[in-house]
């Protein structure tokens, strides 16, 4: 898979690619995809390749849709796009996988924009992940799955019990522990007065979380 990336795009990291390892193994990406908060289009590309049936990938940022095309056109597969926030984009849509590595750095407050935007995730880091998983219930179609990938800082237990509210049935798909990232590392003080690292932690897991309806 070749993936290039318009200026002020964020570059997919290992996040990405470990959801995109993993999306590849689950029957629902045979069916119709949707890749919220799609960045370079990474993940609707990866779908499209193992076989959906469709391949939705929606972002705020019109540059971003503009990656997402160019990366399905160089690997030589159809992704329709949607301008919008999250789930918004689609209205009224239902799909099989519902895939997202939406930002989710814990920022200095819940008004992000400009290029924050593409890596924060409000003050905790939860703003869209939260969103999401609220919404996808009503996007999904029997038996199908939301995957989200996010930090262990982000709270591992409150995103499976924010599954378990939204009706859907939750489970750690992946984990792999390693030093925070360079992002993360630049905050590493900030993020330990707020509670969100133990003093001196310096890791991190990271994880990719999947809710079943």
């Amino acid at each position: 898979m070749r993936i290039l990336r318009v200026p002020g795009v964020f570059v997919p990291r290992s996040d990405t690619w470990l959801l995109a390892a993993h999306l590849r193994r689950q029957p629902q990406a045979r069916g119709a995809v949707l890749d919220v908060c799609t960045g370079s289009g990474a993940l609707a590309v990866a779908a499209a390749l193992a076989s959906a049936t469709s391949v939705t990938a929606v972002d705020v940022s019109r540059r971003a849709l503009l990656s997402a095309r160019i990366n399905a056109r160089l690997n030589g597969v159809k992704v329709r796009t949607r301008r919008g926030s999250l789930l918004d984009a689609v209205p009224g849509e239902r799909f099989d996988l519902i895939v997202s590595n939406p930002p989710y750095l814990p920022g200095d407050d819940t008004d992000v924009s400009g290029e924050a935007r593409h890596i924060e995730g409000g003050f905790d880091g939860r703003e869209l992940l939260d969103r999401l998983i609220a919404a996808a219930p009503a996007h999904l179609n029997p038996g199908g799955l939301l995957m989200v990938t996010h930090s262990s800082i982000n709270g591992e237990e409150e995103t499976l019990e924010r599954m378990r509210e939204a009706g859907l049935t939750p489970g750690v798909v992946a984990r792999e522990d390693g030093p925070l990232g360079p992002l993360l590392s630049a905050r590493a003080r900030t993020l330990e007065d707020r509670g969100l690292l133990a003093p001196g932690e310096r890791r991190e897991d990271l994880l990719i979380v999947a809710g079943s309806a």
